[in-house]
Formats: C-alpha cells, structure tokens, sequence
C-alpha cells in the first residue's frame, strides 16, 4: 500500500472552518449559490470558499452578496479577481484547545432571544468580534450578571464536525481582572467536552493580551490566518477569471 507523500496529506477540518461548519453541523443555516455557502447576514458574516475558488465561484459570490456589497473572507489565502476591493486585512490566530481545566460555572446563566438586545449592547463596548441579532442561534451562551446587569458572557459559533468554536468572549471594562472571562471560557468548553468535541478560537494575531490567557488555559496555537473583507464590484461584469491585485497571504 502506497504512503501519501506529507504535502499530500488531506486538509484539516479547521483548514477551511466555515465550510466545514456549514456542510456539517450547521447545514441548516446554509444559503447557497453554487459552490458557495454562508450564513444568514443576521447570522454571521462567516462565508465559504471552496478550497480553490475559480472564476465562476466568484460570480456565484458576486450575485449572492449583490453589488457592492462587503462580504467576509475570513481565512481566505488566495488573491481577489479584478475588480474586488479588499477592505480589511487583519492578521489572525486559530488555537485549539490541548488540555484546558473545563469546569462549569456556577454563576453563569443560559443566555437566550430575550437577552440579545443586552448582548449586543455589551459586545458593542467591548468590540470581542462580530455578534449579530441572530448569532445567538449558534450555539450555547452563557452570561454572568450583576444586580441583574450583563457584565460578561462567551459562547459558541462555529461547528465543523468534531469541533465547536468558542466565540464573543467580553467582559464589561468595569468587571476586567476579575477571572469572569476565564471562568466563562471553561464553562463553555465543559459543555462542548461533554458533547465529545473539542473546543477551539480565534483572536487577532495582535492581540496578546487575549492569547496569553487563552495559552494559559490550555490552547496552542494551530495557525495562523487572517480576517479579511472584500468589496463586491459595483458592475458585476468586473470581475474576470485571472484574480490580480492582492498579494496571497
């Protein structure tokens, strides 16, 4: 029997995540166009990419975003076709989870519907990353509360098989050095644990404040990546088949 050469090895499920999470798990969220999927735009920004898109992926893309629309390219490696605007290049981090104390909380509770508006609130002073007014569907949250306000929460995002992400990890600035998002992050990871997956995230490359309590609780860096978003052309006929202008990553 034939060994594969390493080079040839098959691509890790965490490889491209989004695609991972909706052909798996979280199929049911999955609009589709083509080889292209995403989430609902009150969902995530997350899209997938086949793993070597070509011209007509592009277009599907193109016409299910619409023009001129910013769309999310998260892990993406490749180049943009002419015409494409690139928005936003942010390095990034995946960890995955090697060990960590998971532990429930006693003082967290189940976050639901009636508590996004807090959500959304919260998330916008402390900016963990994108959480919109459907997010919540995901997957589990969970949010400690002080006389009945929301001082911190975490949750669970994306889901390839075998796998959850640990997502929207904040604490208000007046409640930071209390250990809240620690606790949290544990509380999330017991009940993925208990699923028989494995916990993984990710966080800017930049910041280091954030990855060194994530290294301290047990995850190691598995790549590194980059959150990118890209401008839709505003005449769909712009984009071609030879992709230009952005140098791969």
């Amino acid at each position: 029997m034939s060994v594969p050469h390493p080079r040839e090895a098959a691509p890790h499920v965490l490889d491209n995540v989004a695609r991972a999470s909706l052909t798996g798990p979280h199929a049911h969220f999955a609009e589709r166009r083509g080889r292209i999927l995403r989430y609902p735009v009150d969902v995530s920004p997350w899209l997938a990419l086949p793993d070597a898109p070509n011209a007509d992926d592009w277009a599907d893309l193109a016409a299910l975003a619409g023009p001129g629309a910013e769309i999310g390219l998260a892990g993406y490696r490749g180049e943009l076709p002419d015409g494409w605007e690139l928005t936003m290049n942010i390095a990034g981090v995946q960890l995955v989870d090697e060990g960590m104390a998971a532990a429930p909380e006693p003082e967290a509770v189940l976050l639901g519907p009636a508590d996004v508006p807090e959500m959304l609130d919260l998330v916008a002073r402390t900016r963990p990353g994108p959480f919109l007014p459907r997010t919540i569907e995901l997957g589990t949250y969970l949010g400690i509360r002080r006389d009945g306000r929301l001082i911190a929460m975490a949750g669970e995002r994306l889901h390839p098989p075998g796998w959850t992400e640990i997502s929207a990890v904040c604490t208000d600035a007046a409640h930071r050095g209390e250990g809240l998002a620690t606790r949290l992050i544990r509380a999330v990871a017991h009940g993925i644990r208990e699923r028989g997956e494995t916990p993984f995230l990710h966080t800017g490359a930049e910041n280091s404040t954030a990855i060194r309590l994530y290294e301290s609780l047990g995850f190691r860096l598995r790549r590194r990546t980059a959150f990118l978003a890209a401008r839709v052309p505003e005449q769909l006929g712009q984009s071609s088949a030879e992709p230009a202008g952005v140098p791969a990553l």
